[in-house]
């Protein structure tokens, strides 16, 4: 199957890449002082959220050099545009919630290094009732099984599905590989769609009996009510030890050994002990601190896989035999 060979291997390249951050970037911790200087920076708002406000803040202090979010002309948004317009070159410092897609060749040549842990989280109404859902019913929504909050325990109220278009954003990608194992799955119960992360969120705050997913790290900072999933809690220590289930990695982008020697230090400073500590203090939990979800993510899709759950095509097979 090649979502779970791509998934297998990206875990194993991601240790990779951190070893060879530490051959191509510098490993002391005496930085480069360029008071004045200004990076332009670009990538997802959750990973914006998540840490970087905090880790930039921290970085100019130590060396004076200023990193601003800079969409610039590009139409490009969130993790698309943190790993495209990083491989265009027309920024050289990016984010992104998820794994650059080397099929395409826009996305090929960047270089991602993983410096903290995200949750997918499923958000809905403050005023709505209900408190958590399983993974299976949140399978069941997204294909058109559960359509009315009753059938979750809830209110008799249609359930108003939000979700971004395409399938190549960060919540986008990881929420059909995490929940579906299949990067195409089409969502069938969608009344709501929207062009980024942001206006689903904020179309939920405002939208009686609404559902969206999103990552944890933007979700802590709107009016709205973040679901359990499967009665845990996407906090700091569930997160942690994988006990919340749909977590992934959050991405430093760069062009690699041609990156600019200031891309560089700040890399170097978002892994180090002092970066790592920045990012912990936000309450995201650092790549450092859980590095053992690696491995449990290709566990846990491993059982997945073998048993061939949640592919559209062992739906339909399951269907022709009855």
């Amino acid at each position: 199957m090649r979502i779970y060979v791509a998934f297998l291997l990206s875990p194993l390249m991601l240790i990779q890449n951190s070893a060879n951050a530490s051959e191509t970037t510098p490993t002391t911790t005496q930085y480069t002082q360029k008071t004045g200087t200004v990076l332009k920076w670009a990538g997802c708002g959750i990973t914006k959220h998540a840490f970087m406000d905090e880790l930039s803040k921290a970085y100019e202090k130590k060396t004076g050099v200023k990193i601003v979010f800079d969409k610039g002309n590009s139409p490009l948004d969130g993790s698309i545009s943190g790993i495209q317009n990083i491989n265009n070159g027309e920024f050289q410092l990016g984010a992104s919630c998820r794994a650059n897609i080397e099929s395409m060749p826009e996305e090929r040549n960047v270089y991602q290094v993983p410096v903290a842990w995200d949750a997918i989280v499923f958000i809905t109404h403050p005023s709505n009732p209900v408190e958590s859902i399983t993974t299976k019913q949140a399978q069941d929504i997204y294909m058109g099984r559960v359509t009315n909050w009753k059938q979750l325990g809830g209110p008799d109220a249609t359930i108003e599905l939000f979700d971004r278009s395409g399938k190549l954003s960060g919540v986008g990608r990881n929420l059909r590989e995490l929940l579906f194992a299949n990067y195409d799955q089409e969502f069938v119960n969608v009344r709501h769609i929207v062009p980024s992360t942001g206006p689903l969120e904020k179309g939920i705050e405002s939208t009686p009996y609404s559902l969206g997913a999103t990552g944890i790290s933007s979700a802590h900072r709107r009016k709205v009510k973040i679901l359990k999933l499967n009665d845990k809690e996407p906090n700091f220590e569930n997160i942690r030890t994988g006990q919340y289930l749909m977590y992934r990695p959050l991405y430093l982008v760069s062009q690699g050994a041609n990156a600019d020697p200031l891309v560089k230090d700040f890399v170097t400073f978002a892994i180090s002990r002092e970066g790592q500590d920045v990012i912990r203090k936000t309450g995201t939990v650092p790549y450092t601190d859980s590095l053992g979800l690696v491995m449990k993510q290709i566990e846990e899709y491993d059982v997945a896989n073998n048993k061939g759950l949640f592919s559209t095509a062992t739906e339909q097979e399951l269907k022709k035999k009855k």
